[in-house]
């Protein structure tokens, strides 16, 4: 098992150090550069374009991001990479650019989006742009599917889940994937008082870091059951 102890080190920026959306925005180099700059560990999210490149954005659609209309998957990573996100400077990068502007600095926890049925070649694609790159770097993803391919498809790389829930039968599909190989989990802060939990923390030593925190109170509850906060909208340190 790589050993994934960083993950515990700082708190991680989700989605960049942005500013809610105002004038630095989620998932971009700005963003990006900034949480290097205060010394936070970064998490992002991935797609694969219709190129088979890793390009880092959220959500399905590019609308919301870009005003734009249509589905990031249907583009390539040069079109993609032509689009304005939220009417600044900056552009939707590739999961490469972003690797060569953090360079190391700071650890990266890296969130893969899947569409099933097209995505195909996602978790090879992060793993090749991965494979060059020396600073800290770890993968995770909500999609089962994915998270099946990590072994195969990115050895070597820790490799978590990312997970929510408090039904018995959230808990039992969360379960099923300790047996991929997993390093770690992220969890939601708001159901962070389950066995599951507890099993991979306690038992199982593994460290759980949860999301997304958006205040002091929320650090609190965080802080008293697992081992780090990916955070938004306040600073932590201050907290």
């Amino acid at each position: 098992m790589p050993s994934v102890d960083w993950l515990k080190s700082v708190p991680i920026a989700h989605r960049g150090l942005h500013d809610l959306n105002n004038k630095r925005w989620e998932n971009t180099l700005s963003a990006f550069d900034a949480a290097a700059g205060a010394g936070f560990a970064i998490e992002c999210d991935v797609h694969l374009s219709a190129d088979g490149k890793a390009i880092v954005f959220h959500d399905g659609t590019l609308d919301r991001v870009t005003g734009s209309k249509g589905t990031i998957d249907e583009l390539t990573a040069e079109q993609a990479g032509k689009l304005r996100v939220g009417g600044t400077q900056d552009h939707v990068p590739t999961l490469a650019q972003a690797l060569k502007l953090i360079d190391g600095r700071v650890p990266i926890v890296i969130e893969l989006k899947g569409i099933p049925g097209r995505d195909e070649g996602l978790v090879k694609a992060v793993a090749n742009d991965l494979a060059e790159y020396d600073g800290l770097a770890a993968i995770m993803s909500f999609d089962h599917h994915l998270i099946r391919r990590f072994g195969k498809d990115a050895p070597g790389i820790p490799a978590g889940l990312t997970a929510e829930g408090l039904r018995d039968e959230d808990l039992e599909a969360h379960f099923s994937m300790l047996a991929y190989g997993i390093d770690f989990v992220s969890y939601n802060v708001r159901h962070l008082e389950n066995r599951f939990v507890e099993l991979v923390r306690g038992t199982m030593d593994m460290p759980v870091i949860s999301w997304t925190v958006r205040s002091a109170a929320e650090k609190a509850v965080s802080d008293a059951l697992v081992d780090q906060i990916t955070f938004e909208g306040f600073d932590p340190r201050a907290a």
